[in-house]
């Protein structure tokens, strides 16, 4: 058969009839001598050159690059690209192989097909970086996935994908591995990234194995972590709160008790983010990314807690305080560590979004309404016929409201009692607070001084 001349893809190349007798080349229009040998049994990426030597012809040299059967056009074309490149150095692809002239197809059967070397860890996790950005995912989910790639699978980022899809015992080591140095939870997180990671890099490189090489690991168990409080033990940790010297600390983990709301979002609330018209709060930027953007309805402690911090803050940040509702010395200008001392206060973070869920029950709100408080999705086909903005003002906040009061009945006259929480939730708190702020903000100064 004659040859034929079009640009290489693997869509057509499938469709290329096989010889009726001997082969036959298809060479590519993209690159300069690339192109594919069909025979009877299989088709070969191949490239050709010319070898030189002080400026003057050597030998044309031929290399097979794979079958079609082990890589894609894509890959081989990038390969190509590279030993073209040698080649036009005077140097031949294979090293230290003897280059010798190959002009007909035995030849080339007898040829060493190199190693296929394919897309990289790292070029895939580049690749699947770009895709979380276009869906709009949180820097926070796209750094999480960010250090399991970059830092526990460091020495893997160039070894090619494929050679982890044929050694599934390889990544099954690795889960084993993380589990013993990080903890089963890291462990198992970090495979669902790869897992992932893979997944995407196969939908353009179909020469990676079918089968996901993390489907051959033992997953490590998992329970959900059970640290809320009831309302028994609300009274005992407001006590802990109290003793907190910082008060913009204490204000960020009292919010994050009645509002029942992740603590890395809380974080970077800003003050654009306040309508107090509204009584609503602003996230931009919650789990999920953008397109999960919500507003939390505000209760009256909700807003007293909000005005209290935000007080403090123009005492003890100043310039943080004009865009940060917690602001904080430190390069984001805003609270980046809300960890506490268990022993200082027991309950923080995700113990308090536990809690919030916990104690909407008693408060008598429904299992949808409180899901709809935490941001979360709600399951089922009736979740698409639920306009959240239209229950926010009225409803949902009602319900806000329901659950703040509820956790400050269990207080009963203790505030009345406690000097510390007398000082800071009682009557009068406000100049009281203000002037804490005021003696702090001196100490600071005399300090910094």
């Amino acid at each position: 058969m004659a040859d034929f001349r079009f640009q290489l893809n693997d869509k057509a190349i499938e469709r290329l009839p096989p010889p009726k007798n001997g082969r036959y080349i298809v060479r590519d229009t993209e690159l300069k001598g690339f192109f594919l040998i069909v025979g009877a049994r299989k088709k070969t990426f191949t490239i050709q050159g010319d070898l030189r030597e002080e400026g003057k012809r050597a030998s044309t040299i031929r290399v097979a690059i794979g079958d079609t059967s082990g890589m894609s056009t894509r890959a081989a074309r990038s390969i190509a690209k590279e030993y073209l490149a040698q080649i036009s150095r005077g140097h031949h692809p294979k090293g230290d192989e003897r280059a010798a002239k190959a002009t007909t197809a035995a030849a080339l059967e007898a040829s060493e097909v190199p190693k296929i070397v394919g897309i990289t860890l790292r070029q895939a996790w580049a690749r699947y970086e770009i895709s979380l950005v276009r869906k709009n995912r949180s820097e926070r989910t796209v750094e999480g996935y960010r250090d399991h790639v970059e830092r526990l699978f460091a020495e893997w980022l160039d070894t090619p994908l494929i050679e982890l899809g044929n050694d599934p015992a390889k990544v099954a080591a690795k889960h084993d591995a993380i589990t013993a140095e990080n903890g089963p939870y890291m462990a198992n997180g970090s495979m669902r990234t790869l897992r992932a990671v893979y997944n995407h890099a196969r939908r353009t490189n179909r020469e990676l194995p079918a089968e996901n090489p993390v489907g051959g690991i033992d997953w490590n168990g998992e329970k959900r972590r059970d640290t809320g409080m009831g309302l028994a033990d609300l009274k005992s940790w407001f006590m802990e709160l109290a003793e907190i010297e910082n008060p913009i600390r204490r204000e960020f983990h009292l919010f994050t008790l009645l509002s029942g709301c992740r603590s890395t979002a809380l974080k970077e609330a800003k003050v654009s983010h306040l309508d107090l018209r509204r009584r609503v709060l602003h996230v931009p930027k919650p789990k999920g990314g953008a397109d999960r953007a919500f507003d939390i309805p505000l209760s009256r402690h909700m807003i007293m807690c909000l005005m209290r911090v935000m007080r403090f803050g123009r005492l003890l940040h100043p310039f943080e305080a004009r865009e940060w509702i917690f602001p904080a010395d430190g390069a984001d200008g805003h609270l980046s560590e809300q960890k506490e001392d268990r022993e200082t206060l027991s309950k923080w973070g995700n113990d308090l979004r536990q809690t919030f869920r916990t104690i909407a029950t008693p408060a008598g709100v429904s299992e949808l309404d409180a899901r709809m408080l935490m941001n979360h999705s709600i399951p089922g086909v009736n979740a698409g016929y639920i306009t959240r903005h239209k229950l926010l003002e009225d409803h949902l906040r009602a319900q806000q409201q329901a659950i703040s009061s509820l956790v400050f009945t269990t207080l009963g006259d203790d505030v009345a009692k406690n000097e510390k929480l007398a000082s800071w939730l009682g009557l009068g708190a406000t100049q009281r607070t203000i002037r804490c702020a005021e003696e702090a903000f001196k100490r600071r100064e005399v300090v910094a001084a």
